[in-house]
């Protein structure tokens, strides 16, 4: 069982690459960027749906876990919290939806906010921010895998082309 923030409110090291899980979603690990020039999180998603559920906006999106793979894609329905204009790391500025959700790393669970855009050019297919690094982990720019590494199966899997 995953320690939450205020059972152990100590900053821990992290690298700038670690492997991130969503208990609520029920998908993970996946490979994320820790990136502390970014403030806002972000996750690959795409068919993104909105609609309406007891008089909040939702959106129901698919996520591809796997870097250059659309295998194993997992159907996520998450309220949407906000929606934020955000830069990309190419300069270029879009409206995105923001919803909230809890991710496991390093044993710890914490409450994040990510954006939901398409991170298809992208390196990593999540990127947590400082926002949600904030407090909570240090990040070494020059190690990885600090918090562990997922088993050898995900490990390829995540290697794999489509």
């Amino acid at each position: 069982m995953a320690v939450t923030d205020a059972e152990n409110p100590t900053p821990r090291l992290a690298g700038w690459r670690e492997w991130v899980s969503f208990p609520v979603w029920g998908f993970g690990p996946i490979k994320a960027k820790l990136d502390t020039g970014a403030r806002t999180s972000a996750i690959h998603a795409v068919d993104l749906e909105s609609f309406d559920r007891d008089g909040e906006q939702w959106m129901r999106f698919t996520v591809h876990p796997w870097q250059k793979n659309d295998g194993d894609e997992m159907r996520v329905e998450a309220r949407v919290i906000d929606e934020r204009e955000v830069t990309s790391s190419s300069g270029t500025t879009s409206l995105r939806p923001v919803v909230e959700t809890t991710i496991d790393l390093d044993g710890r669970s914490h409450v994040v906010e990510l954006t939901l855009t398409r991170r298809d050019d992208m390196g990593f297919r999540m990127l947590l921010g400082r926002e949600a690094l904030r407090g909570r982990y240090v990040v070494d720019p020059g190690r990885s895998y600090l918090t562990g590494r997922a088993d050898r199966a995900t490990r390829r899997k995540n290697r794999e082309r489509a």
